[in-house]
């Protein structure tokens, strides 16, 4: 389809962050054929979209996801944590175990539907189910795949359930990775999931390292998220969670650590040398009380950091004000860290996106993927190149996603979806499968 977007102001995201007024943007086979003047662009058109007060941007990216825990919401069985180790043995763990592929099939489609909402378009997600292992990465695929969005998945590997348990997520990851590389599918992509150091064994590190390199794909895993994570391998193995994990090889340009709240100065040095992307997830660590992680610092090292929301939200525009005021609380200091907050949005995370999908991802260009959102916005201030952050920062993040498309296609348009996703039958379903999963819990 030829669409042509035209009567807003255009926000490109990238370094730097442009603002282009008087542009319209042509789509064209799923990419963004050209953007300029709309009388500089010859029709016809199978649709146009108005977007006159609105902003046009592209399509937001998730840098760190956990579709399986949409079932949890609200449920008041958990003992009491005074921990993170507490949290994990008490909610997560107890979770994930009696998770069944329905509701694997189901948390994803609620949470894919809420994406579109929310203007995210492209989610990196790490996804857990020991006891339903085996084809789970499938059915999150046919989720995304209905959904209309992307997404690039990974099963957690970890020791904690028994060698049958790990034996299954090493299948499974490699089984997916194998999957994508055979069918080239643009809105799938695979990375080799593993929980953390602290639950995994020197032998399964080395066997998942000897598998994901074989499959071609990076790794994405938790790294030094509490304190206990990095005490308990220096306890056991003499090397923090990240020198542990760059011995085994599985660390690199390729691979995701989410979280590095406790990485140290020399670890966050050894992220910046193997140019290991780090998903920041402020909401996620202050909920959990493990710390504020030192993005200033890793920044300022060389490290790539971008965004994730480790399940708090598919709303990105609200993670970023998290970690802005998150940051100041850190740093001790209120006007600190606003650029490099900014660009583990607009700039990172596209970054990541296109490495992983291998073309342009993430920003507004000729040649980019048409993943684009047009959000209602009349700027009350003059908006340009210099104050576009502050706008998305402090206004944009407050409005409301109008319309969104990935690859071309419209999924949303006039804030109702219209990529086949019912909604309210999704929460009917969810409600019903939530009830036996918390009998079982």
């Amino acid at each position: 389809m030829r669409i042509l977007i035209h009567g807003g102001t255009v926000i490109t995201f990238g370094s730097p962050c442009r603002v282009l007024e008087g542009r319209a943007v042509l789509i064209e086979d799923g990419r963004i054929a050209r953007i300029a003047p709309k009388e500089a662009i010859p029709g016809p058109f199978d649709r146009t979209l108005d977007a006159t007060g609105k902003v046009v941007m592209p399509g937001l990216v998730n840098a760190h996801m956990h579709f399986y825990s949409t079932l949890v919401r609200g449920l008041g069985k958990a003992a009491p944590s005074a921990n993170f180790q507490e949290v994990l043995d008490n909610l997560w763990w107890r979770l994930d175990r009696k998770l069944s592929l329905d509701d694997v099939d189901i948390s994803a489609e609620v949470v894919l539907a809420d994406a579109v909402r929310k203007g995210t378009t492209t989610l990196v997600d790490h996804h857990a189910s020991p006891f339903a292992a085996a084809g789970s990465l499938d059915r999150i695929a046919g989720a995304v795949r209905r959904s209309g969005v992307r997404a690039c998945l990974c099963y957690e590997v970890s020791d904690r359930d028994g060698q049958a348990v790990t034996d299954a997520g090493l299948e499974e990851n490699a089984a997916f990775a194998r999957r994508c590389a055979s069918e080239k599918d643009p809105h799938l992509r695979a990375l080799f999931g593993l929980h953390a150091a602290f639950t995994l064994t020197d032998a399964t590190l080395d066997r998942a390292a000897v598998l994901g390199r074989d499959a071609g794909v990076g790794f994405h895993v938790h790294v030094a998220e509490a304190a206990s994570d990095v005490a308990y391998n220096l306890q056991h193995h003499g090397l923090t969670s990240v020198a542990r994990l760059a011995g085994h090889g599985l660390l690199g340009r390729g691979s995701i650590a989410a979280h590095c709240v406790h990485a140290s100065e020399a670890d966050q040095e050894l992220l910046a040398s193997t140019d290991t992307f780090v998903a920041h997830n402020p909401q996620s660590n202050l909920n959990n009380a493990v710390g504020i992680a030192d993005v200033l610092g890793m920044v300022r090292r060389g490290v790539r950091v971008g965004l994730g929301t480790d399940a708090m939200t598919v709303n990105m525009l609200e993670e970023i004000r998290v970690a802005m005021w998150a940051q100041h609380l850190r740093q001790d200091n209120p006007t600190c860290a606003f650029m490099e907050i900014a660009n583990t949005l607009f700039a990172r995370n596209p970054e990541l996106a296109t490495q992983l999908w291998g073309f342009p991802l993430g920003t507004l260009e000729e040649g980019a993927a048409a993943d684009v959102i047009l959000v209602d916005y009349h700027p009350p201030t003059p908006l340009d190149g210099n104050t576009v952050l502050g706008h998305l920062v402090f206004g944009i993040s407050q409005a409301t996603v109008d319309t969104t498309l990935c690859a071309g296609r419209i999924l949303m348009e006039g804030k109702v979806l219209c990529n086949g996703l019912d909604e309210a039958a999704l929460a009917a379903r969810s409600r019903e499968l939530a009830v036996k999963l918390w009998d079982r819990f």
